[in-house]
């Protein structure tokens, strides 16, 4: 049975003062212990909430890396700079990173291999856009994403995908159960095709505007193992709701 992950994707919020006072008020909260819990921050704060987080069973993720381990590339972090903090996951391939800085399905597989090389759990993100959906190409495009984004990766065994529909990301908008549930058990299928049995270990969470009022519905799904949460995991309560969401949020 595969152990349910929800996971905050702060994205470019809180500083070193805002997000340590964020973690201790979480820690504060009586969380499912069930449930695995995650927390993708900013660089800046990593190794600050990586100590404040000892003693937890929160673990920490980081929200992007370059896939080499050192080199010319200014601006970027390395997976072995992640490794020595004791980065336990990173997000890779966010919408919002293929749309603004030019993240390509080759680049995100790269840093796929390179994760799993380091032994840091890559959280793979795939979805349509708003057009691809209305063209109904929505399965098209997020098959190719998982295909390329896998091509020639060995030991998945940790990989988790998030399925994002771009239209749901901050948008207020949300995938009905029915559309997330389907979407996800065909992402279940696809990684089938591709690792055979190795896809009933693969988590699949449903991200695109999480929110207490809409958790449970979800995670009654057949399929969706968890989620990848952006606006609700800024808020110690509204995110102590998503991971209580056997309690009924």
């Amino acid at each position: 049975m595969r152990t349910p992950i929800i996971a905050g994707n702060w994205k470019m919020n809180n500083t070193i003062k805002e997000g340590l006072d964020l973690i201790e008020d979480l820690k504060s909260k009586e969380l499912d212990s069930n449930v695995e819990k995650v927390v993708c921050i900013p660089f800046t704060l990593l190794k600050d909430l990586k100590d404040k987080l000892k003693g937890t069973d929160i673990k920490l993720g980081a929200q992007n890396m370059h896939w080499e381990d050192s080199g010319a590339y200014t601006g970027e972090v390395s997976p072995i700079m992640l490794k020595e903090i004791g980065v336990d996951y990173v997000i890779i391939g966010h919408s919002e990173r293929r749309q603004y800085f030019c993240e390509t399905d080759e680049t995100v597989n790269k840093k796929i291999k390179s994760a799993i090389k380091h032994d840091i759990k890559p959280i793979l993100c795939v979805g349509e856009s708003l057009e691809d959906r209305e063209k109904g190409k929505e399965k098209e495009i997020v098959k190719s994403q998982i295909e390329k984004a896998l091509e020639d990766v060995e030991n998945i065994e940790t990989l988790v995908v998030a399925y994002e529909p771009i239209w749901a990301i901050g948008t207020g908008k949300t995938a009905s159960s029915d559309q997330a549930n389907d979407m996800i058990h065909f992402i279940r299928k696809t990684i089938w095709s591709l690792y055979g049995d190795t896809s009933d270990q693969i988590r699949i969470q449903y991200g695109g505007s999480v929110k207490p009022d809409n958790i449970v519905e979800l995670m009654a799904k057949s399929d969706i193992d968890g989620a990848l949460v952006g606006g609700a995991s800024l808020k110690a309560e509204d995110f102590m709701d998503l991971i209580n969401f056997k309690n009924g949020g």
